[in-house]
This record gives structure tokens, C-alpha cells and sequence, in this order.
């Protein structure tokens, strides 16, 4: 268990949870896992004991939706979190400075990442360049061993073969260099999310943490969608079939969520 929670303080986070909102223990543990961007992640076996234990001191209750036990705080629970309010401000504090923390390593990670590859590329450059030498050398070599006649025709085909490998050596270091380029720029843009998750979790308000873990999920389809169409070798059909897809899933979403308002 993470070390933000002490002795009994989970229990006093759940109590917390539940009286946001009644949750199911999934979306509690996943909840905890947004709370602390993933960096904490506890297990069924953490969470259901407990709740279970809740409802036998009275604390919280369930019912049966779809299939599964929502659980509720109960007056004995409300009256339990109002006396330990202080605790739970206190609790609060704790978790927002493990969130910024947590968001300051992996700023930390993304520098170290970034230099890493830096190096990487440069080394491949090198390698690349002394790749051509050697093999400029060794062409030369073979024709100064030949007779004038075939020293000519050879030095011709090793000037052709010289102006492949440099014209193979300036492609792969334009591709290289355009990788290293793409890559340090979505290392940028990962650790801005990571910041920018980090603070607004910490720092903002129940609707912001909804809204973030909305973007989150629109960012991983965005993501996966991407990856799927690397491959390329689609059409002007399946880009319209497509379409027709995303507006059906747009119109869905925004139902499911004005649905969730009223």
C-alpha cells in the first residue's frame, strides 16, 4: 500500500470517495489510480475487504445495480467523516504534494529520455559517416593496385559506388535526424500532459478531474486510432466509412453525457 496512507487513512479516503458520489468498488480503484496518476494502483483484494468492513460498522451500504454492489455513505458514515475533517484536510495536503512530486520525477525521467536519445542519434550519425569512409577507403585501395586502363574503368565504378553510399548516408542521416526530431518532440509533449495531469489533479477542482480524465480518454483513442492507420493502404471509401463512425460515436458520447448531467 502507498505510503500516503497511514494507519486508517484509507478507510477515511473511502469514506471520502463515497460521499462524492456512490461508486462501485471498480470505479473506486480506478479512481484512486486517477487520484494519484497511476503511481498508486490498489488491488481488489486492498479495496473490497474494506468496503466490506464499512458496511458491517454501519458506515456505508449497497445495492444492487445491473449486476453489481453500489455502495453509499450512510448518516453513520457522514457523521463519522465530519468528525475527522481535519484528518481528512490533512490527508488531502499529503496527496496533492505526492501528485506534484510524482509529476516533478517524471519531468526528471523525460530530461534524462531526451538526452539519452540525443546521444544515441549522434553516435548512429558517427557510426554512419565512418561507414562511408571505410568504404570509400577500401575502393581506393583496389584500383591502386590495377593498371591504368583498368584503374580508370575501376575508379569509375567506385566513384559510382561512392556517390550510392554518400547519398545512402545523407538519407539515413535526414531520417535519423527527423526521428530524433518526432521523438523529442513527443517526449515534450508527454511531459507537458504528465505536468499539466499532475497539477490540475493536485490543485483543481471535482469538475476539472472529471474534465482531465476526459481528455485522457479521448487522447488514448486519438493514439489508437493513429496507430491503426500507420500501416496506410486505405481509400477514399474507408476514410468516408470513417467519418460516418466517428460523427455515430460523437453523437453517442455527447448523449451518454448529457445523460450523465441530468
Amino acid at each position: 500500500m502507498s505510503p500516503v496512507f497511514g494507519h486508517g487513512r484509507l478507510r477515511l479516503y473511502l469514506l471520502k470517495l463515497l460521499e462524492e458520489s456512490p461508486r462501485h468498488g471498480y470505479e473506486v480503484i480506478r479512481l484512486l489510480q486517477d487520484r494519484f496518476l497511476g503511481v498508486y494502483s490498489p488491488s481488489p483484494g486492498t479495496i473490497y475487504p474494506r468496503l466490506a468492513r464499512l458496511e458491517a460498522e454501519g458506515l456505508v451500504t449497497h445495492e444492487m445495480v445491473k449486476g453489481k454492489k453500489v455502495y453509499s455513505l450512510t448518516d453513520a458514515g457522514r457523521a463519522e467523516l465530519e468528525r475527522r475533517m481535519d484528518e481528512l484536510a490533512e490527508l488531502e495536503d499529503e496527496i496533492s504534494a505526492s501528485a506534484q512530486k510524482f509529476a516533478r520525477e517524471v519531468q526528471q525521467d523525460v530530461r534524462q529520455t531526451v538526452r539519452s536519445l540525443r546521444e544515441e542519434l549522434t553516435q548512429a550519425a558517427r557510426t554512419v559517416r565512418e561507414q562511408s569512409r571505410q568504404a570509400t577507403r577500401e575502393a581506393w585501395q583496389g584500383t591502386a593496385d590495377s593498371t591504368r586502363d583498368v584503374w580508370r574503368e575501376t575508379a569509375e565504378t567506385a566513384k559510382d559506388a561512392w556517390r550510392g553510399t554518400a547519398g545512402t548516408t545523407k538519407e539515413e542521416w535526414l531520417r535519423q535526424k527527423e526521428q530524433w526530431r518526432e521523438q523529442t518532440q513527443l517526449w515534450k509533449e508527454e511531459w507537458r500532459r504528465n505536468w499539466e495531469d499532475a497539477w490540475r489533479t493536485a490543485t483543481g477542482s471535482r469538475e476539472d478531474v472529471r474534465r482531465l480524465k476526459l481528455e485522457r480518454l479521448l487522447s488514448s483513442f486519438v493514439g489508437d486510432v493513429r496507430s491503426a492507420a500507420a500501416g496506410g493502404g486505405f481509400t477514399d471509401d474507408d476514410l468516408r466509412r470513417v467519418r460516418a463512425v466517428l460523427d455515430e460515436a460523437r453523437d453517442r458520447i455527447t448523449e451518454s453525457l448529457r445523460d450523465g448531467d441530468r
